[in-house]
């Protein structure tokens, strides 16, 4: 994620790159990282052996894990109970119907936080003379090291063999 956005923060101060074009690249690229970032949450969940395969028990945790400490916290009120590491504690064992009123909330927090937070790195990135490659890198770094953060808290650390009857360790 660093590289990708220190390459669109540095297409900005390429000769012939408008700002439209920089702005174009850079929402396209704040995309891309928010499919990282959910490709990481989710392969998070399957190493543990959290089931991903409702819709929103996948919502819950990419939810969960990119809002950080807001999201867990979110998760742990509404779901009425608490521990170390939600991921596996809630997410896994909490009902279909308590998952959509955590989405629910969890979905306006989401749009407001992390939208506000692209926003900002979006016109980063098209800062010239190479200062758009420095926040576009550092903003993506941020980031990902705040979803692998987030990540360790809401699972732990990994299981030391796969779960048991997965068939795709062997």
């Amino acid at each position: 994620m660093t590289g990708t956005g220190a390459a669109v923060g540095g297409s900005a101060a390429a000769p012939g790159v408008g700002t439209a074009v920089a702005l174009a690249l850079s929402a396209g690229e704040a995309l891309s990282s928010l499919e990282l970032s959910a490709l990481f949450a989710l392969s998070i969940a399957e190493v543990h052996g959290v089931p991903i395969d409702e819709v929103e028990r996948r919502r819950t945790i990419v939810m969960g894990i990119l809002l950080g400490g807001s999201g867990s916290g979110t998760i742990s009120k509404v779901a009425e109970r608490t521990g170390q590491h939600w991921g596996r504690q809630v997410v896994a064992k909490v009902p279909v119907e308590t998952l959509r009123r955590i989405n629910g909330v969890l979905g306006k927090n989401f749009v407001t936080k992390y939208g506000t937070k692209q926003g900002i790195v979006v016109l980063g990135r098209v800062a010239p003379f190479g200062i758009g490659a420095v926040i576009g890198g550092g903003a993506n770094a941020a980031l990902a090291a705040l979803a692998v953060r987030a990540g360790r808290r809401a699972f732990g650390p990994p299981p030391v063999s796969w779960p048991a009857g997965d068939s795709r360790a062997s």
